[in-house]
């Protein structure tokens, strides 16, 4: 059995062993210093973000989603935003990340909130499979643009 909870302060290095493995399965090169900065964040509640962790039954962490709050101005509404979801390739296949998405459901629910959104990437067909039974897939796209850096934007401005 499966028990999802809250990320406590003790858990920063299977933290991090999860997290680790959420950054080479999308192949972004993942830092102490950047791991660290968002641990932080997580314990702190800096950006509003939150972590939940699967539990096993032998104590182990088996899976993770990070959270935050959103605001849907057109709703007039607030959601939570997933930002990350991994599970162990372990744990693969047992539900762990069915029974996240409906913990986050459930506290979505409790919070008043409108839902749960995220993205995920177009080739994941294997989580798009098991969020295509338990969420609405949209029509939207998603794009990103980089900041500029601080001397192209103090070159714009002008004296």
């Amino acid at each position: 059995m499966t028990m999802i909870r809250a990320a406590r302060d003790d858990d920063f290095f299977p933290w991090l062993t999860l997290y680790e493995g959420y950054a080479e399965f999308y192949h972004q090169p993942l830092t102490d210093q950047r791991s660290v900065k968002t641990w932080q964040w997580i314990v702190r509640g800096d950006h509003g973000l939150r972590a939940f962790v699967a539990e096993n039954g032998d104590g182990d962490l088996v899976g993770l989603a990070h959270v935050r709050t959103i605001a849907q101005p057109l709703e007039g509404t607030t959601a939570l935003y997933l930002d990350d979801l991994f599970v162990a390739e372990s744990a693969r296949g047992a539900g762990v990340a069915t029974e996240l998405l409906e913990f986050l459901r459930s506290l979505a629910s409790s919070e008043g909130r409108s839902g749960v959104s995220w993205i995920t990437a177009d080739d994941n067909a294997a989580a798009q499979a098991v969020y295509d039974k338990l969420a609405t897939r949209t029509s939207w796209v998603t794009y990103e643009m980089a900041a500029q850096s601080t001397s192209s934007v103090a070159e714009e401005s002008g004296p």
